[in-house]
């Protein structure tokens, strides 16, 4: 009989990126990478050779083509039928193929020679050399075991293609058919399920829940055809190629901001006429409000996740009333690790050059890896609360077997207080629930150096506990972008975004300029503070400040200069606080470092002042980030300016500087009678010298640049004849005219101090209104364009 020609579908559709592409092997082309989608459901033919009558009918050829294997001699009709009839093959028996090598026709180039193989042919070659002169930072698994199973196809002279040899073994097991969907030259999206997925995207679903509607759908993952990877790169790529014709609009946005005020920054990844680029912007505002609070920064990327159609990513901060401040935004196209060291390096260029003490962002190795680059100096943190969002979902079995499993996870890393203490906790945690194998439990515990708190302490990023999430983290839009938003409708949404943020910042202002907080205790120090911080941050010492009523202080060790101190909750003796007090320098550290993290003297070092009577906060320990003159511009000392305030001050100093040298004396005076007695003549010594400079009024008279001794020895009075007792009258007499003249130019002197105090006093207070002021202006001048938009 003549050949018979059968029509065979091709349409394997798959071109996205996963983790069992196997990149070994120089010169080979990976069956899935070498485009079998372009196909798009178009048929090929395939032309049976001549079969002998009494072997199968006409009937037979069609269900027997469902059961061919392949056999050399076969023809198709082109290279791609015989490559399609290959994979059909390999996905009935289970395995995967891929493109190995080819032949060229040195007539023309043209290939006339391929062999398809298993795609477990061949071994990893490590030593390649695009490999081994980088650093290989994702190493995908072992694949490759030296599968010698293959179909080699040639063409001949009348175009068709024959098969010129067949090795059917294979040396590893095969895949069961519930499985053959994993394999990648099996794994294609059809159309149908393009459509659901589209719709399912643009209704703001993300990959994993469209992949359960497909799987009920289609009745079971293996009619689906496709893994979540697939469905999520698709979703990817999807949202880029929409984006390619609104991201103009993006840039014509930013085009006319800057041309309406020239300290509008905005720049473009590479050429700006191409339509796919990383765009940063970032607002006059953005950049002011960077030079008071940029000292932490949080780098938002929750808008990347395929559950979004913006690839949009906020840099956010924290201003003086602890709300997020923004710092500029981005749009991320591209992705690389590149991409991410271009924008941090535009957002630096933005800002001046200042790279924060601190940043946030999420637990992605590619920043990771950006941030070492541009910001070397920068303690990199990853976002806590991310982290446990991907906790319920990679352990999600554990939190459903064992109820108590989440809370002590939580206690394991929020509540440790020191690094030895979360160590056993972490140890007899995965030990308890048998997770010690679990790999990415694993992975975030490698990395527990930038998320677990305990590890974190030192470091400033102004939250005001260890255990609260960081209000910028993922809230600066909250509201108003949103899963549905698309880039027609964002600079609108973006521009409210703004204009509702820059209003609580102005309420914020009025409330700490126009109301006074109650004052909860007689402390000098509640009051300075209340004066000196905006009302939350106020609230937030305030509450520090009443903490320490309950907790009692006792001296541990004594270096001389430096104090220990226990510091402990009444009763509770067993979980105390450490606390080193340099006594001439008035600097304290707590073992807690909340002062280190939050900018905020805790209660322990509180406690420690209390009983060593430092009635008001040392200048270091107001930081001005958190102060209500945070964004003024005229530069006050630290210090409070209040003349009282500095009286206080150097009193304490005095008071602490002098008990602390009593106490060592008294420590070595009593170490034996002889001691003792000449201790306590000194004392006695000092007691009159102390009352006679107190009678004087704290002036003593100076002889010569020399303290004059009153203490006169009657034997030498005795000695002296009249004479020269008349003589040393006379000197005697001159003397008391100097010093009289002395003391009348050091009261003088000191008249001229005091009044040299009240000026500056009363300068500073003068500034200090002048500021107030000015924030009353700014408020009321907010109030206004506020009430115009809205009668607008």
């Amino acid at each position: 009989m003549d050949n018979e020609v059968l029509e065979f579908d091709i349409g394997l559709g798959r071109e996205e990126y996963d983790d069992e592409a196997d990149v070994d092997g120089a010169g080979d082309i990976e069956f899935a990478a070498d485009g079998c989608s372009r196909g798009g459901g178009g048929t090929e033919l395939y032309i049976l050779p001549p079969q002998p009558e009494n072997e199968t009918g006409d009937e037979g050829i069609m269900v027997d083509l469902l059961d061919l294997e392949p056999y050399e001699g076969m023809e198709f009709e082109s290279e791609e039928a015989s490559k399609a009839f290959y994979n059909s093959y390999a996905r009935r028996v289970g395995f995967s193929t891929r493109v190995s090598s080819s032949r060229r026709s040195r007539r023309d180039g043209a290939i006339i020679q391929r062999q398809f193989v298993c795609a477990k042919e061949g071994f990893r070659n490590l030593n390649e050399k695009r490999t081994k002169d980088r650093e290989i930072k994702r190493p995908r698994t072992i694949t490759r075991v030296g599968c010698k199973a293959s179909l080699s196809v040639k063409m001949q002279d009348s175009g068709k293609w024959v098969v010129s040899g067949f090795v059917r073994e294979h040396n590893h097991e095969l895949v069961p058919p519930d499985q053959v969907h994993c394999l990648r030259s099996h794994r294609q999206i059809s159309g149908a399920a393009k459509t659901l997925i589209d719709t399912l995207q643009a209704a703001g679903m993300g990959p994993r829940r469209i992949m359960s509607a497909l799987i009920k759908e289609y009745g079971g993952i293996s009619k689906v055809g496709f893994t979540e990877v697939d469905c999520r790169n698709y979703m990817r790529n999807n949202r880029h190629r929409s984006l390619e014709g609104d991201i103009q609009l993006v840039l014509d946005y930013l085009r006319q901001m800057h041309a309406e005020n020239p300290n509008f920054f905005y720049a473009v990844q590479g050429d700006e006429d191409q339509s796919m680029n990383n765009v940063f912007w970032a607002d006059p505002k953005a950049r002011m409000n960077h030079t008071f609070f940029g000292d932490t920064v949080t780098f938002d990327t929750t808008y990347r996740s395929n559950r979004y159609r913006l690839p949009f990513a906020p840099f956010t901060g924290v201003n003086h009333h602890g709300q997020p401040v923004l710092f500029g935004c981005a749009f991320l196209i591209n992705e690389s690790e590149a991409s991410f060291a271009w924008l941090f390096k535009t957002w630096l260029m933005a800002m001046s050059g200042h790279s924060p003490v601190s940043i946030t962002t999420d637990h992605d190795s590619v920043i990771r890896s950006a941030i070492i680059q541009v910001f070397p100096e920068t303690r990199h943190r990853f976002c806590k609360w991310h982290i446990f969002k991907k906790c319920q979902e990679k352990l999600s079995h554990v939190f459903l077997q064992h109820p108590n499993f989440e809370a002590e996870f939580h206690k394991c890393v929020n509540l440790t207080e020191s690094i030895e203490e979360f160590e056993s906790c972490w140890s007899t945690l995965v030990n308890r629930y048998d997770l010690r194998d679990h790999e990415w439990l694993q992975a975030i515990y490698s990395d527990c150096r930038q998320w677990v708190p305990v590890y974190l302490r030192d470091t400033f990023f102004a939250e005001m506990s260890i255990t609260q999430r960081s209000d910028s983290m993922n809230s600066y839009f909250d509201g108003y972008v949103n899963a549905s938003t698309n880039l027609n409708q964002f600079f609108k949404l973006y521009e409210k975004a703004l204009e509702s943020r820059n209003e609580k910042e102005v309420r914020a202002d009025y409330d700490t300029m126009n109301t006074l907080p109650v004052l909860r205790t007689p402390s000098p120090m509640e009051k300075q503070a209340s004066e000196l911080y905006t009302r939350k941050i106020f609230m937030r010492f305030q509450e520090e400040l009443v903490g320490t009523l309950t907790f009692m202080a006792s001296k541990a060790k004594d270096d001389g200069e430096v104090i220990t101190y226990h510091v402990a909750k009444f009763g509770e003796d067993h979980k105390s606080y450490h606390v080193k007090f340099n006594v001439l320098q008035m600097k304290a550290t707590c073992s807690c470092q909340m002062f280190e993290f939050s900018g905020l003297l805790c209660r322990h070092v509180l406690a420690v002042f209390r009983v060593t009577n430092v009635l008001t906060l040392p200048s270091h320990y107001i930081l001005k980030r958190w102060t209500r003159n945070a964004k003024s511009n005229v530069i006050l000392q630290e210090h409070s300016c209040d003349v009282y305030t500095d009286y206080l001050e150097s009193h304490t100093v005095r008071y602490n500087t002098l008990r602390h040298e009593a106490f060592k004396y008294v420590d070595e005076g009593a170490k034996s009678p002889e001691t003792y007695d000449v201790a306590m003549d000194a004392l006695q010594e000092a007691a009159k010298r102390v009352a006679h400079a107190m009678q004087n009024e704290g002036r003593v008279p100076i002889n010569n640049g020399k303290v004059r001794s009153h203490l006169l020895n009657d034997e030498r009075h005795d000695n002296y004849t009249s004479g020269s007792q008349e003589e040393n009258m006379g000197e005697h007499m001159s003397e008391d005219k100097m010093d009289k003249n002395i003391r009348e130019l050091m009261n003088e002197l000191d008249c001229a101090y005091r009044k040299c105090e009240i000026y500056r006093s009363n300068l500073l207070s003068v500034l200090k209104a002048v500021e107030d002021h000015k924030l009353e202006l700014s408020v009321k001048v907010e109030n206004i364009k506020i009430s115009m938009k809205d009668s607008l």
